[in-house]
């Protein structure tokens, strides 16, 4: 409910300053005088991510009689909060165009879980009595081309067209078996964004983007991937600016008998510069 009212908020501040700006002028010209830190055309970010994970895996083993657990990670088995860093690029070779990169490596371990009930994984019992030690390896990447339809001095609102790599991979081990599962694909996503600066050097930005596949297509296989931004920028000059935001990734995926749940939501801060 909180994100619905962000986003809400953050979409009618922006329309309501394009809209604002769209009839004091008929034009923008090239020359156009615009905010502090939109005169770029390379730009790097670097980032320090501190979200609260909700994950659910499943995962059984075909030729086991023995039908998977749903696992919860945090409950289960013991996983707690961690910090991710994260880097970003953005290529402009026009005002309006923009090639975007993103690399998130999100990893949890719990060396000595201890285990409140048995659960099955990959057709393997891991018993209460025995300690497990848990990884998640969660590589998240993002190649997104933008197409900003408004441009104005401050503001603009966009398109985005984007496919989302995830390679996850999810390990339980004990002094008696070790077991994986993992699961990697290409997602296709659409989604929009949307900046407004609220004095000459300070922004807010909102984007949201995702993709579900139809259950209809195929029962034995499914997934959504929705992603979730919104933050301030304090750009200092047009070649630096500092950055404080929420993040949220929403991932679920469904290959066969094999099902996830991966939620990570939470605060980041970090600085661009810009050439």
């Amino acid at each position: 409910m909180r994100i619905r009212v962000a986003i809400s908020v953050v979409c009618l501040t922006i329309f309501s300053a394009l809209s604002a700006q769209a009839q004091t002028q008929y034009q923008t010209p090239d020359t156009s005088n615009r905010a502090t830190g939109e005169n770029y055309h390379v730009e790097f970010g670097g980032y320090f991510w501190f979200p609260s994970p909700t994950i659910f895996i499943k995962s059984e083993e075909l030729t086991q009689a023995r039908l998977g657990t749903k696992i919860d990670f945090v409950e289960d088995l013991g996983i707690e909060n961690a910090t991710f860093r994260q880097i970003k690029a953005v290529l402009r070779p026009a005002k309006k165009h923009k090639f975007r990169f993103e690399f998130t490596p999100i990893r949890y371990d719990q060396p000595n879980g201890v285990l409140r009930r048995n659960i099955v994984f990959n057709g393997i019992l891991y018993n209460v009595a025995l300690p497990v030690a848990t990884e998640l390896k969660w590589n998240a990447f993002r190649f997104t081309y933008e197409w900003d339809m408004i441009y104005r001095d401050r503001g603009f609102f966009g398109m985005l067209l984007e496919t989302k790599y995830t390679d996850v991979q999810a390990t339980l081990s004990n002094i008696l078996d070790t077991e994986f599962a993992r699961a990697r694909a290409p997602i296709p996503s659409i989604g929009a964004i949307g900046r407004v600066y609220v004095v000459p050097n300070i922004s807010i930005t909102g984007e949201l983007s995702g993709f579900k596949l139809p259950d209809s297509i195929n029962e034995d296989y499914g997934g959504k991937f929705i992603d979730f931004d919104l933050y301030g920028s304090v750009n200092f000059t047009d070649h630096f600016g500092a950055q404080v935001g929420y993040r949220s990734f929403d991932v679920l995926y469904r290959v066969e008998e094999d099902e996830g749940t991966l939620k990570v939501r939470g605060m980041y801060f970090g600085g661009v510069v810009r050439f």
